[in-house]
């Protein structure tokens, strides 16, 4: 055994705690990877403190809402209008009856009046992923809130009927999709610092739960690119950029 691949191999020892390096000493026999760290379990604080019995706020969770007025043929959510199942949901106030905070006055105005008014309509463009495992795709809706937050929610369609499965609201950075995961990234109080909360599938609640929530240091911003020099008059102008259209 080369002196590369028994370095290798004591490196990967010295990971699982002990490892049985053939051919890598002279003797044949096992070599110590070090000194490690005792494992130290988890110690309760305040034993004896009652145990709570419930949450102490409803943030919603868990709560799904059929929408109502809304069939999905074949199951195929690409087929739907996004701004009609928003305004059927409007309809059928599921916000309220789920929890979730209901849409301020002037974006319920604004969603109705899409059909005459697209350029001030809130509801973002669809996107989709297969959240629930179940190899069909989901739907992913946002809508722009009074105040610049943003109302994020997913649907899922089983035999024709649409389900809401997700419904949050925040002033957030970005909305990422990672794998099964809907991500959102929000602001925090800390200067340089943002949450994160991961909405995962949850299979016995059959909805989208905030399974991971942390606080992370923001990443720190790319470097501008650099800008191209003055074209000169044996080189072709650059190409002007053209103005950002609406997501």
């Amino acid at each position: 055994m080369s002196r590369l691949r028994c370095r290798a191999a004591a490196a990967l020892g010295a990971v699982a705690g002990a490892a049985l390096l053939a051919g890598c000493g002279d003797d044949g026999g096992l070599r110590s990877a070090g000194a490690v760290p005792a494992a130290i379990g988890p110690v309760r604080l305040w034993p004896g403190l009652p145990v709570a019995s419930a949450a102490p706020t409803d943030y919603g969770e868990g709560e799904t809402a059929r929408i109502p007025g809304i069939v999905v043929p074949g199951d195929d959510v690409h087929r739907l209008d996004p701004v009609a199942v928003v305004r059927a949901g409007l309809a059928a106030r599921p916000d309220r009856a789920s929890g979730a905070a209901v849409l301020p006055a002037d974006t319920v105005r604004r969603i109705n009046a899409c059909g005459t008014e697209p350029a001030s309509c809130p509801v973002l463009r669809p996107y989709y992923r297969d959240l629930t495992g179940d190899g069909r795709e989901d739907l992913v809706l946002g809508v722009r809130l009074t105040g610049g937050q943003l109302s994020v929610r997913a649907y899922t369609a089983r035999d024709g009927v649409l389900t809401r499965i997700m419904s949050t609201s925040d002033a957030v950075i970005s909305v990422e999709l990672a794998g099964r995961d809907l991500i959102v990234r929000a602001p925090s109080a800390i200067p340089g610092y943002e949450y994160r909360t991961s909405w995962t599938w949850d299979g016995s609640q059959h909805a989208m739960l905030p399974a991971r929530e942390e606080i992370q240091r923001m990443p720190s911003s790319p470097p501008p690119a650099p800008r191209p020099s003055p074209a000169s008059s044996s080189s072709p102008a650059p190409l002007a950029e053209a103005p950002a259209g609406r997501r």
